[in-house]
């Protein structure tokens, strides 16, 4: 491997080591694969170092009068690798949400048990909320108050569309859920905002599942973006 490859192999781990460390990862993977990114990120700066020391040991003096050799198009490559050293991609936000294929929240649903009316809004992911949505048309809401967190997706006419994306294992694999806010007044969040609304299922009479808004507040954004 040459001094270029060393380099790029190098600066490589050091982009893992600097995602695992700032806790950036997470956009793009599991939490539970943070260890295994920070151990790939120091083995691939020590392979780097010493493949950028031997290839330097064995390089030949320049000589003036050598017109020949190959141009240093390995050298390019850096260019993508140090970006990322500056600038980490954000978390995938409401563009890809109708440009893929979506999470069927009908898939694997079973009997829910009722919620609890008096012990205060329950948290649940947009998954729960959907499969709750589907399984006897929203019977095991039992008119309890629900809390979701997610982002805003797009506007609509009475409301928003909030999506939160399920991944298996890293963002490559993302698919959307997507519930839609409807009963809010003004308005709606900005896009690719993330909010946390509180309110009650809604019967609706469409395919995706609906939440009547009761409050809507904008939230920084997760440590873990995905469900």
């Amino acid at each position: 491997m040459s001094a270029a490859g060393g380099t790029i192999t190098a600066l490589a781990g050091t982009v893992l080591l600097r995602l695992t460390v700032t806790g950036t990862y997470t956009r793009y993977v599991r939490p539970g694969m943070g260890l295994w990114l920070a151990i790939a990120g120091v083995l691939l700066v020590l392979l780097g170092a010493t493949t950028l020391v031997g290839a330097l040991r064995r390089a030949r003096p320049v000589d003036a009068h050598d017109h020949g050799g190959h141009p240093p198009v390995g050298w390019l490559l850096l260019a993508p690798i140090a970006t990322l050293l500056l600038v980490a991609p954000p978390t995938l936000g409401s563009y890809g949400v109708d440009r893929g294929a979506a999470v069927d929240v009908r898939a694997g649903t079973s009997v829910f048990a009722p919620l609890s009316r008096g012990d205060g809004p329950v948290p649940m992911s947009l998954l729960e909320f959907g499969q709750r949505a589907f399984d006897r048309d929203g019977a095991s809401f039992a008119g309890a108050a629900v809390q979701l967190t997610g982002l805003v997706a797009g506007g609509e006419d009475d409301g928003f569309r909030l999506a939160r994306y399920q991944i298996a294992c890293c963002a490559a694999d993302a698919a959307p859920v997507v519930v839609r806010v409807v009963g809010i007044n003004g308005d709606p969040p900005r896009r690719d905002s993330w909010v946390t609304v509180t309110g009650s299922f809604d019967p609706g009479d469409g395919e995706v599942p609906e939440l009547a808004a009761a409050s809507v507040v904008e939230v920084p954004e997760p440590d873990d973006p995905y469900e």
